[in-house]
C-alpha cells in the first residue's frame, strides 16, 4: 500500500477492491477460515454486551454478516446499524438480509469510517470486523467509534492479527501469500484483491499495540484475546461511564 498516494488514494483503493469482490466475499472468507468466522462473530458480539433491545452499530460491515449477529442478540425489540464504504459490498449485505427474520431491525448505509454520520452516545456498542486495517487512519476510526457509543459501552475489533509461535507463524504467512490469492483468482478472477489481503494483514499492526491505540483512544478495560494461535484477534475496550 505503500505506493498509494496518501489517506485519499488508500480510501479509493479500498473501496474499489471491494467493490469488485463483493459477490464472491462471503463464499471465500469462509473457505479462508474453514467456516470459523461464524463463530468469531459470535464471540465477538457476546464480548460487546449487547442486550435485547439494544442499539448496535456495525462499522465496515461489508456484506452484513457480524450485522446480522448484532441482530440476534438484540432481538426483535433491537436497531442494529451496518455501515459500509463499498456500495457493492451494501448491495450483498441487503440481500443477505433479505430473508432473516430481524431485517426490519437493520438498516444498512453508506458511509465512512473516518466521519460516522452519527451524534455522540448513540449506540449500546459497536463492532468493526476485518476493517481497521482498511482505513487510512486506525486511531481515528477508534475514536469515531467510541465518540458514537454510549458512555459505558464496548467498541469491539476483530480482525486478522500477527501469529506467535515462530515455527507456525512462517508456514501461516508462506500459505496465506501463495494460496489465498490463488483462490481469490480461481473464484472471484481477482487476484490483486487478494494480494492486498495478504500484505494489509501482514502490515497489521500487533494484537497488543492494538490494545493500547484503543486505550490511547480513551478507552477503558482494553484487552485482546487471540483466535486460533493469534491468527486472528478481537480487541475490546470500553466508554468510560
Amino acid at each position: 500500500m505503500s505506493n498509494l498516494p496518501g489517506s485519499e488514494g488508500k480510501s479509493k483503493y479500498v473501496r474499489e477492491t471491494f467493490n469488485s469482490i463483493a459477490k464472491s466475499y462471503d463464499l471465500i472468507n469462509t473457505l479462508m477460515t474453514f467456516g470459523l468466522d461464524k463463530s468469531w462473530r459470535r464471540l465477538a458480539v457476546k464480548l460487546s454486551e449487547l442486550k435485547e433491545g439494544g442499539t448496535g452499530l456495525d462499522v465496515c460491515c461489508g456484506t452484513g454478516m457480524l450485522t446480522i449477529e448484532q441482530a440476534r442478540a438484540a432481538g426483535p425489540a433491537g436497531i442494529i446499524t451496518g455501515l459500509d464504504f463499498s456500495e457493492n459490498m451494501i448491495g450483498i449485505a441487503r440481500q443477505n438480509t433479505r430473508d432473516f427474520s430481524l431485517k426490519d431491525n437493520i438498516r444498512f448505509i453508506q458511509g465512512d469510517a473516518m466521519d460516522l454520520p452519527f451524534e455522540n452516545d448513540v449506540f449500546d456498542c459497536a463492532t468493526v470486523g476485518w476493517g481497521l486495517r482498511n482505513v487510512p487512519d486506525v486511531f481515528k476510526a477508534v475514536q469515531e467509534m467510541a465518540r458514537v457509543v454510549k458512555p459505558g459501552g464496548m467498541v469491539i475489533s476483530l480482525d486478522m492479527a500477527q501469529p506467535t509461535a515462530p515455527v507456525f507463524r512462517e508456514f501461516y504467512w508462506l500459505c496465506f501469500d501463495r494460496v489465498i490469492p490463488a483462490v481469490g483468482n480461481l473464484l472471484a478472477g481477482n487476484k490483486k484483491a487478494y494480494k492486498y489481503f495478504y500484505s494489509s494483514s501482514r502490515g497489521f499492526m500487533r494484537q497488543q499495540e492494538l490494545a493500547d491505540l484503543f486505550a490511547r483512544a480513551g478507552l477503558t478495560e482494553t484487552r485482546f484475546l487471540n483466535l486460533c494461535g493469534g491468527v486472528v484477534a478481537i480487541v475490546k475496550g470500553r466508554k468510560p461511564l
